[in-house]
């Protein structure tokens, strides 16, 4: 379960508040996938680093029964001098992970190459996304944070992803952050939509974009 209690969550911009999420309370019960929508600027990527906690909110507490990756697609936690290899290293020990195991599975999954002995810093922005999902893939949790992120790289590649999270999302839930209504739909249980700072869940995705495609109009 992760269970918002009023949490709030604002940027200042200049002279005033751009506010994300307004006294917001909600529980997320994992046994379901949620895919959660809004236009752009809403705030969804800012709401998943708040669930996996890379990002604290301003006001209220969020609370966690399960073992929550970080956000998928999300690169910012590598430390950009240490070398591919040194941030899985990392990483796996910080998750109490097998280390020398995960390195085989990013090793092999990321199809990197020599690049992963080399620092961060020289990455593009796909190789950290090959980098940040297989390693994603290479530890196990009971929910995954999705941003965007389902297709990474050329085409072999994809193939690759689907089948690794495929095998995942049969023993856990899923947080999906997309703008793409089939991936929604393929995913998710329920849907929430992100608007004006306050978030609105729905027991079926379909209601969901319905609500999503009338702020678009």
């Amino acid at each position: 379960m992760i269970q918002l209690s009023n949490v709030t969550k604002y940027y200042k911009v200049e002279k005033h508040r751009k506010m994300i999420l307004d006294r917001v309370s909600m529980i997320f019960d994992t046994s379901y996938s949620y895919g959660l929508m809004g236009v752009n600027g809403a705030g969804k990527s800012t709401l998943l680093r708040l669930i996996s906690g890379t990002e604290m909110p301003n006001g209220g507490r969020i609370r966690r029964s399960v073992r929550i990756s970080w956000p998928i697609g999300f690169a910012g936690g590598f430390h950009p001098a240490m070398s591919g290899r040194e941030n899985v290293h990392f990483v796996a020990r910080a998750y109490g992970a097998d280390i020398a195991r995960a390195a085989r599975f990013v090793e092999d999954f990321s199809d990197l190459g020599d690049y992963l002995d080399v620092p961060i810093k020289t990455y593009s922005s796909g190789m950290s996304a090959r980098l940040a999902f297989a390693l994603s893939m290479a530890i196990e949790f009971d929910v995954y944070l999705i941003d965007e992120i389902i297709a990474v790289g050329d085409a072999k590649f994809q193939l690759r992803c689907r089948q690794a999270f495929d095998e995942r999302r049969k023993n856990a839930g899923l947080i999906v952050v997309s703008h793409s209504m089939a991936t929604i739909t393929a995913f998710c249980d329920r849907g929430g939509v992100l608007a004006d700072g306050r978030l609105t869940m729905y027991p079926n995705v379909p209601d969901a974009i319905a609500m999503y495609n009338r702020l678009n109009r």
